[in-house]
């Protein structure tokens, strides 16, 4: 009896720029990616994870880059089509936690930061990664959200606008790109193990005053699964929605945290 195609396999050779790849979700998703065959190019703005990354997989493109600044975007382009030649997926990745804080106490500084790296990197990466695309007869994008671009996050204002406008950015692009055969789909994870993490706890642990532990613990109470989700777990989402099981999925918003109640 035959064999059913695997449909979660990748298109052989498949091109994929991961921003932020270097470490994280990122790293986990290229990890991922090269394992199941795909090309991968990753920028960061970290020498020390883009050597991790270099001797975990010393064919794989790398750039130092931050994805805010529009010079360091055009660079990393231009070694993207050096390296691979041409784009089939865009993983927009980068991001940064931003401050906490009362509104009156954040800087406005902080705040723009945080719009920059969150918001309109997502933009200036895909105003170059569209016509790559396009050329390719079609591809991918998946925007990183968060859990933040559904609730409001008290203490955390810069962060929640900022992943809230990347569902709107999502949403017009698929729209604006779906008769170019782009799909356009943005993930939301939840809270995510690991050290940035952790660092979000103890900052808003300290802003209302109690114990690390005791933050974790209303963290961990929101969450309807009662465990935090790994970098892995949103890997493996954006692995199904780059292969051809994802061919019909554009303009969604996919919570991958456990089912995030509240924040």
């Amino acid at each position: 009896m035959p064999q059913p195609p695997n449909t979660f396999a990748l298109p052989p050779g498949m091109r994929v720029l991961v921003t932020a790849g270097a470490s994280g979700i990122g790293r986990a998703i290229a990890d991922l990616l090269l394992a199941h065959g795909a090309r991968v190019h990753i920028c960061d703005v970290s020498e020390e994870f883009l050597g991790d990354f270099a001797k975990a997989w010393p064919d794989a493109g790398r750039s130092k880059a931050d994805v805010s600044s529009e010079a360091d975007v055009a660079r990393l382009f231009a070694d993207v089509r050096a390296n691979l030649g041409g784009l089939d997926v865009l993983i927009n990745n980068a991001g940064i936690a931003g401050p906490t804080g009362g509104v009156e106490d954040i800087k406005p500084a902080d705040w723009r930061r945080t719009i920059d790296i969150c918001l309109t990197g997502q933009f200036l990466c895909a105003h170059h990664a569209v016509p790559m695309l396009k050329a390719a007869g079609g591809g991918a994008i998946v925007n990183l959200s968060s859990a933040a671009g559904r609730f409001g996050y008290a203490l955390r204002t810069p962060y929640s606008a900022a992943k809230w406008g990347v569902i709107g950015f999502t949403q017009s692009l698929a729209k604006e790109l779906g008769p170019a055969n782009i799909r356009v789909n943005a993930i939301l994870p939840g809270i995510i193990e690991g050290p940035r993490m952790t660092g979000v706890i103890e900052a808003r642990a300290k802003q209302v005053g109690v114990a690390y532990q005791e933050m974790e613990k209303t963290y961990v109470d929101r969450i309807s699964l009662r465990r935090m989700t790994s970098a892995q777990d949103v890997a493996a989402t954006v692995l199904f929605l780059v292969s051809d099981a994802g061919r019909n999925m554009s303009g969604q918003s996919i919570g991958v945290d456990g089912n995030v109640e509240s924040l």
